[in-house]
């Protein structure tokens, strides 16, 4: 379970990693990166990125770069964080596939709707 320091650790960092990363892509051109969610250690010392990437297609190429890049965008974060907290947490990134999770289930449903339609109203066979 999170506190309530951690979480309030976790949403400022996420508001500066996504500040941060607003102002390379304007420089690319075509490319979003979002930070969904950021999740802090207990002890602060780590911290999770979870990256939304558009387009998809280039969504793997992006976060490579990003991690080969972490020392900078670590560096970048302690410069904006520095009069907040003590000690600029590692930084690890990571895929959001949570819009692939919602595709894939809306797709399952429909697939399984269409395989079993629904009897109409009035018509439902009564249990005996």
């Amino acid at each position: 379970m999170e506190g309530k320091r951690q979480a309030k650790i976790a949403r400022y960092i996420q508001k500066e990693l996504s500040e941060i990363f607003r102002k390379q892509t304007a420089k690319l051109g075509g490319v979003l990166v979002t930070v969904s969610a950021v999740r802090v250690t207990p002890d602060l010392s780590i911290a999770k990125a979870y990256l939304s990437i558009f387009p998809p297609e280039k969504a793997a190429e992006i976060l490579e770069n990003v991690r080969r890049q972490s020392k900078t965008v670590r560096y970048d974060l302690a410069q904006a964080v520095r009069q907040t907290l003590r000690k600029c947490p590692d930084l690890q990134f990571y895929p959001d596939d949570s819009l692939d999770y919602i595709d894939n289930i809306d797709r399952l449903l429909a697939a399984d709707k269409s395989a079993h339609p629904a009897a109409p109203d009035g018509d439902a066979p009564e249990a005996e």
